[in-house]
């Protein structure tokens, strides 16, 4: 199903509201958005113009990962000549010890192509589909289990029908479920630098989710994200030296949805160089 023919969508549910008319639940197809919708109203996208949006959607993603490599490259040369003086820097091969992730996702789908894109981008990180609504009954279990550096909440949210006030949490699908896993992560690490953490999904309430304790969210101008944003986050947050603050216009201008959809506050790297790497 296609909303104004410029976001796709698959059909999660159906069902009748008060009135007998049928209605059916809506995940983006690559945005983080849910939403509801007169069965009457859906279109039914035919199989090419699928696989069109899906390479356009996976070319704007191997774009962003292009520009990821070649800035990690030049970060390399710049610790290395700040770790290794002299001539021996010419002498030594680095290696990475990048921060760890664990990604919660609503959208099974979603981790899936997230997981593979932390395997493209190197990244160490375990992942869990689990529902928006019981994200914070696991987290914390999760977290003692895999004692990541960096956490990812995420999944579908969006505004619910005849929503004006957007300033109310209670007007939105998912936006409480995240607060509260949010909170949750907290009681297990209150630190921002020790534990960072990324959290919502498309239009979800931002202030909400930074008051919470995350160090980044979704979305400020109440837009939607892609479904790619919060792995471009941690990225840049995973390869970033533990002594570097990262300017927070490189780690959201490296998202594919940039401000109106991102936004956080200072945060350090997590990143760690090490030399010589052993030739065993």
């Amino acid at each position: 199903m296609s909303y104004g023919l410029d976001i796709y969508f698959k059909v999660m549910d159906i069902y009748e509201d008060e009135n007998g008319n049928q209605i059916a639940r809506l995940n983006g197809l690559d945005m983080r958005l849910c939403a509801n919708g007169p069965l009457s109203d859906l279109v039914k996208i035919e199989p090419g113009k699928l696989a069109d949006y899906w390479r356009m959607t996976m070319s704007k993603n191997h774009d962003a990962m292009r520009r990821v490599f070649m800035r990690r490259q030049k970060d390399r040369e710049t610790l290395l000549l700040r770790s290794v003086p002299g001539k021996e820097k010419e002498e030594l091969e680095s290696f990475d010890v990048p921060g760890r992730v664990l990604h919660i996702d609503g959208d099974g789908d979603y981790l899936d192509l997230c997981m593979t894109t932390y395997r493209q981008l190197q990244i160490p990180a375990e992942g869990y589909n689990i529902p928006e609504n019981m994200q914070a009954q696991k987290v914390y279990d999760l977290l003692v289990k895999h004692r990541p550096d960096l956490l990812v909440l995420t999944g579908h949210d969006g505004f619910k029908k005849g929503t004006k006030d957007f300033s109310d949490i209670n007007n939105y699908h998912s936006s409480s479920y995240f607060v509260t896993a949010v909170k949750e992560a907290r009681r297990y690490e209150k630190s921002r630098d020790d534990l960072v953490i990324f959290a919502g999904a498309c239009q979800s309430h931002y202030e909400s989710l930074l008051e919470a304790g995350a160090n980044f969210a979704s979305s400020p101008k109440r837009v939607l994200i892609h479904a790619f944003d919060p792995v471009f986050v941690m990225e840049k947050i995973a390869y970033t030296s533990i002594y570097d603050p990262i300017s927070l216009k490189d780690i959201i201008t490296g998202t594919i949805t940039g401000f109106d959809g991102i936004g956080g506050m200072e945060t350090r790297g997590r990143y760690r160089m090490g030399v010589p790497r052993s030739p065993y």
